[in-house]
């Protein structure tokens, strides 16, 4: 929890207290339910946990904003950023139905009530959003193709709606077709740790 302290030393004590709960809980469903590589559980903070709280360095969701996390496994990006944001809402969906029970019992054990995770794939899901965000997924045009249909018209944060993405290494080939309005932010402006030197969030408005 160390790191997360140092880059988001304005947590409350509830967002504290659930931050720290998920390592024990991660370990114990992981063991049962490989959501993380059983050689990165120790890395949970910094690679998982710290990695989705990186979009509030792109954007600080206004109150109410409504969020998609589109195959969220279990659980990242959005049950972090349900955890930092309590005021807007989460719809966690992933197409793989263990994944998102491990979501749906880490949600339950740490109180976590704006965040909702359902058994779904995305060519499924038909509500509207403020955002889309995701993990390293699928390549940028084919996740644009499916989540376009959910981005709401209606505007309320300081970026226009549209995807928010967490990639690593080269991204140049698969932003290229959005190149004129894509913007690339890069992790280690924010981060010191070496693993962060090749990661970036992308923000296409849609």
């Amino acid at each position: 929890m160390n790191i997360i302290n140092e880059y988001f030393p304005r947590l409350s004590e509830q967002q504290t207290a659930q931050l720290g709960m998920l390592d024990e809980l991660y370990r114990e469903w992981n063991a049962k339910i490989n959501v993380i590589s059983r050689k990165d559980i120790d890395n949970l903070y910094e690679h998982h946990v710290l990695h989705s709280m990186a979009i509030a360095k792109v954007l600080n969701f206004k109150p109410g904003t409504e969020i998609l996390d589109f195959g969220t496994g279990g659980g990242f990006p959005g049950i972090p950023l349900a955890i930092l944001f309590p005021e807007c809402h989460f719809k966690l969906i992933d197409g793989t139905g263990k994944k998102i029970r491990v979501a749906e019992e880490v949600c339950k054990a740490i109180g976590l009530e704006n965040c909702q995770p359902t058994h779904l794939r995305g060519e499924e899901e038909k509500g509207k959003y403020d955002f889309v965000v995701s993990r390293a997924v699928m390549p940028l045009p084919d996740l644009v193709k499916i989540v376009k249909k959910n981005i709401s018209k209606t505007q309320r944060n300081a970026l226009p709606n549209g995807v928010l993405c967490l990639k690593g290494g080269d991204v140049q080939e698969e932003t290229r077709p959005f190149r004129n309005i894509v913007q690339i932010t890069h992790l280690s402006d924010y981060f010191k740790e070496q693993w962060f030197k090749e990661k970036h969030c992308i923000y296409l408005p849609l």
